[in-house]
């Protein structure tokens, strides 16, 4: 007893600090950069994502992969496993619960702005990118390195990815997990650990969890691609199905819904503050537009143009907050299925018990359960199970991707390997660790990754506009016609752009011996 008296003071203390760092790093001045750059980059782009919706669709379709490189349909699979995640059912739900429903709509206007930062950071992922070991490696810490030309700013992006994407997001992920198939199995039983008081429900999740985790980690990117470019799309299909039948079952109470969160959105019961930060919050968190991991995936894809890329990540934005997380909103808010947070311990709306914790998936598994009795809680779980599952896979991808750029230049023996191992040994420990303490470590990794990135594509962009002229030069091969689309960074006036430069000159090389070869032939 006294044991678990100190642990409990000890969690308490850690959690106060990890608070404490959130509340610096998610200050309004991060939040107002958040948006702030969408609209630039909106602006900046002519509103590149309603422009170019239908081109966005059809290179989803048309994309391949190269021994070099994964399709672009299997590059927004791993975004996507990202993208949605635990933020897209517990996110939600967290906003909802301490933002008010007016938080959904400033999600909407995150993921909207979010949309064309995605294009210009995995533009210029794609422009920068390299091939190392027969593999295409890129994101930020590449483009900020070469376009910046600030390698200790690249060097801190890396280090910071690594920590964020490989110990502190991961917890996020798999507690999530473990929090939804602990309230399937309730009744479960404990066991008393020198960590806590465990529910056997969440060590046997952990530990499966765990051993999956190992298995496709160990068998590289291709296998990572190739799990999430099937699971990922079936389950965001299934998930949209399941809430469109709730919606559907309640449709006189959608518009009411719809009005509830577009007035409190500017009238907001927990406060204008609460509505916008919690919003942009666990925008940022689910569609991860600006936060810097995106690009990564984009980086390893086969394109014939880095703004073929740019234009499919942008989608994904769309796929992961416009639908998915608006499907968790109207299904919640429908039914009823949440509290709203005041000051302290008081309910600002108290529609359920109030020892529901709003950072956790109960409102999401209170929803459906409401709909389809004794299905819900566990096809929340399985949904969370895969959805979270994926996106641990896309921070290992991430993590790894930015040790390849460290290796570069110190050739660090193993740390493949101790990465697999940090990333396995965190997400055990997330799944079995309270919610409020997992979300606040991944608010810390997700906040330093913004900061850094949405500061370097800005600064890129005074600098050299490499996105921009990317985008300018596609959109003049679509308007002249062209069957195969082709990039000359020189041309544009893009510097460092090694990978297309030495693709361009290859491609010269060959046409001028196809030419060649026709005018002797004639």
């Amino acid at each position: 007893m006294i044991f678990n008296n100190i642990k409990i003071k000890e969690d308490i203390y850690v959690q106060e600090i990890v608070n404490t760092i959130n509340g610096y790093i998610w200050s309004s001045a991060l939040i107002y950069l958040c948006l702030g750059a969408g609209l630039f980059f909106t602006v900046l782009t002519r509103f590149v994502q309603v422009r170019q919706f239908s081109e966005m669709w059809r290179l989803l379709m048309s994309g391949k992969s190269s021994e070099q490189g994964i399709s672009s349909f299997q590059a927004l699979a791993i975004s996507l496993s990202g993208r949605v995640g635990a933020g897209n059912i517990a996110g939600v739900a967290a906003a909802i619960g301490f933002g008010g429903p007016g938080a959904v709509f400033w999600m909407w206007v995150v993921a909207f702005f979010g949309a064309a930062t995605a294009y210009v950071e995995s533009a210029n992922a794609q422009i920068y990118k390299e091939e190392h070991d027969g593999k295409y490696h890129g994101g930020p810490a590449y483009y900020i390195e070469k376009a910046m030309g600030q390698k200790w700013y690249a060097w801190t992006f890396a280090i910071a990815t690594i920590v964020a994407t490989g110990i502190l997001l991961p917890t996020v992920q798999s507690n999530t997990i473990g929090t939804a198939v602990e309230q399937v199995f309730s009744n479960s039983g404990s066991i008393e650990t020198a960590i806590g008081v465990i529910s056997y429900a969440k060590l046997y999740t952990a530990t499966g969890i765990v051993l999956l985790l190992g298995f496709i980690i160990f068998g590289g990117v291709k296998r990572i691609a190739n799990f999430t470019q099937v699971i990922v799309p079936f389950m965001a299909l299934a998930y949209i199905l399941i809430s469109l039948i709730i919606i559907g079952l309640n449709i006189t109470l959608l518009p009411e819904a719809f009005m509830m969160i577009m007035g409190d959105a500017f009238t907001p019961m927990a406060g204008f503050g609460a509505a916008i930060g919690w919003g942009v919050k666990r925008g940022v968190y689910s569609n991860e537009a600006g936060q810097g991991t995106g690009p990564h995936a984009a980086a390893a894809a086969e394109v014939d143009h880095p703004a073929q890329q740019g234009l499919v990540q942008a989608f994904s934005v769309y796929i992961d907050t416009l639908f998915v997380c608006s499907a968790t909103a109207f299904m919640i808010i429908i039914t009823g299925t949440y509290n709203v947070h005041g000051v302290g311990d008081v309910f600002i709306v108290q529609n359920i018990a109030s020892d529901v914790i709003a950072s956790g998936p109960q409102f999401t598994q209170m929803a459906v359960e409401s709909v389809f009795t004794g299905v819900g809680k566990p096809f929340v779980a399985l949904a969370l199970f895969f959805f979270a599952f994926t996106t641990i896979l896309a921070y290992y991808f991430i993590a790894e991707n930015n040790i390849y750029y460290i290796k570069r230049t110190f050739n660090i023996p193993g740390a493949v390997f101790m990465l697999k191992v940090v990333i396995m040994s965190a997400t055990f420990y997330g799944t079995i660790k309270a919610a409020n303490m997992a979300w606040g470590l991944g608010d810390i990794g997700v906040g330093l990754m913004a900061w850094l990135n949405i500061i370097g594509i800005i600064i890129i962009f005074f600098m050299s506009k490499p996105a921009i002229k990317a985008l300018d030069d596609y959109e003049a091969q679509q308007k002249a016609g062209v069957k195969n689309y082709t990039f000359n960074p020189k041309k544009l006036g893009i510097k460092g752009a090694v990978f297309w430069e030495e693709r361009w000159d290859k491609s010269a090389t060959e046409r001028s011996k196809t030419e060649q070869s026709k005018t002797e032939q004639s």
